[in-house]
């Protein structure tokens, strides 16, 4: 994590995206939906950029942000993205229709723990990016990370909880079970037989699993 001096210095560096997807920020800001935090939608694309993928499984579309970025910086792609709030999967639906992106990106409506066996006659993933209900996210690993082929990439993003997650004393009974949750799976995480994981400070936290 860093402190927000640094924050606004990295910002600052980071190129425009578009003067559409700027939109889609600042609605997102106004209307307190919950897209990735700016500086870890950089370092994520910086780090899926090491390995170009081809199909890539959003769980969590909210508007369509993540996926709309994800697939301007790989044109080759394919991403199926998942969202069981109807409001926000028919504003994802305009915004990626306005970028001419509805080619690349699938939007599917549902709930991702419903989901998982129309996926199963798909070729394998080569991302898997979990940004989706916090306290489902092991299920949501085990249900879609057998989609993910051998050497392939599972990102789970808010896995700090802006910092919860290192308290000791949380007043706020609500989110003391969430950060409990996601410490838990943190700990589930770092010790998978089946993937080498680390946890990065970025954003709000972005946890890489590297499938064996």
């Amino acid at each position: 994590m860093i402190n927000k001096q640094v924050e606004d210095y990295l910002k600052s560096l980071i190129p425009t995206r578009g003067e559409r997807v700027e939109q889609i920020e600042e609605f997102a800001k106004v209307n307190q939906v919950p897209i990735m935090d700016l500086i870890g939608m950089e370092s994520l694309l910086q780090q899926m950029k090491l390995h170009e993928p081809k199909r890539i499984l959003e769980i969590g579309t909210a508007i369509g942000y993540s996926a709309i970025r994800m697939a301007q910086a790989f044109p080759s792609s394919r991403i199926v993205t998942m969202e069981r709030d109807e409001e926000r999967f028919t504003e994802a639906l305009k915004n990626i229709s306005e970028l001419d992106l509805v080619d690349q990106i699938d939007v599917r409506f549902g709930d991702a723990l419903d989901l998982a066996q129309t996926l199963e006659s798909e070729p394998l993933f080569d991302v898997l990016f979990i940004d989706a209900a916090k306290g489902q996210y092991q299920r949501f690993f085990d249900l879609y990370g057998k989609l993910v082929k051998p050497g392939g990439v599972i990102y789970s993003d808010n896995v700090l909880f802006r910092g919860l997650v290192a308290e000791e004393d949380i007043e706020n009974k609500r989110l003391q079970k969430l950060a409990t949750k996601i410490k838990s799976y943190n700990e589930w995480l770092m010790n998978h037989p089946d993937y080498d994981t680390r946890i990065l400070p970025v954003g709000d936290g972005l946890a890489v699993s590297i499938k064996r």
